[in-house]
């Protein structure tokens, strides 16, 4: 997040200026111009917990330090007050053969099965048998039985069927964007579904209503990417 303020004769003269640069950017384009034409500037010297989370990665990274034994950016200090909008849900079940462990969950979530060092959003179902470790879970999404999650973001709305394993095989390049898929993870996309006892490796991605088929002997393989939108 970058927070900018302009006089806006100065900020109008330079979109003017800067108005065929492709992929204009404040901090590329816009900002070193107004520097050159000896606009005045000044800056923020801001002390706080901040951190780019424009990629995968990044943003991975960032939730993982919510749950830190002492985290960097702590959500729990008493004199904060918290400003996100809260929904209204049923609290947390935790069943009593579950475990948690150095995590977060979301509030009308359901754990079946076991969740180490992750984040869980709103309504979230663990099934029984489940192991999810090193991963980000986002709201309404449904995890079958006897699945292994491991350093995935999983997307809203999503549905990963019983018996799948992500995080499989050792790590290889993205095939599409090594740029954006990376660091091991797996990736689901919004509202995806990925059918039951499907194996899928590390820095690869699904998105979309994707059925048995897609994956040749139950595998999508490390650095894959599966993309099905429509029929």
């Amino acid at each position: 997040m970058g927070i900018y303020i302009f006089n806006w004769k100065t900020l109008k003269e330079a979109l003017i200026a800067k108005a065929d640069q492709p992929a204009l950017d404040f901090g590329k384009h816009v900002i070193p111009y107004c520097h050159e034409k000896g606009c005045p500037m000044y800056s923020y010297e801001f002390n706080g917990y901040w951190k780019d989370v424009g990629t995968l990665s990044s943003y991975w990274e960032a939730n993982m330090e919510l749950i830190d034994i002492v985290p960097e950016f702590n959500l729990y200090e008493e004199y904060w007050k918290i400003y996100t909008k809260s929904e209204v849900l049923p609290p947390q079940y935790i069943a009593q053969d579950s475990v948690v462990e150095r995590s977060i969950i979301g509030e009308g979530s359901e754990i079946y099965g076991q969740v180490y060092n992750s984040v869980i959003g709103c309504g979230v179902i663990i099934g029984e048998g489940t192991v999810v470790r090193n991963s980000i879970i986002m709201n309404q999404t449904k995890i079958g039985d006897k699945c292994t999650i491991e350093k995935a973001i999983i997307d809203e709305y999503s549905q990963v069927g019983s018996g799948t394993q992500l995080g499989a095989f050792p790590e290889k390049e993205n095939d599409t964007r090594p740029d954006i898929y990376n660091s091991g993870l797996v990736t689901v996309g919004e509202k995806s579904t990925v059918p039951a006892n499907v194996k899928i490796g590390k820095n690869s991605v699904v998105f979309g209503e994707t059925v048995a088929s897609d994956y040749p002997n139950g595998v999508l393989d490390s650095g894959r990417t599966l993309i099905k939108v429509g029929d």
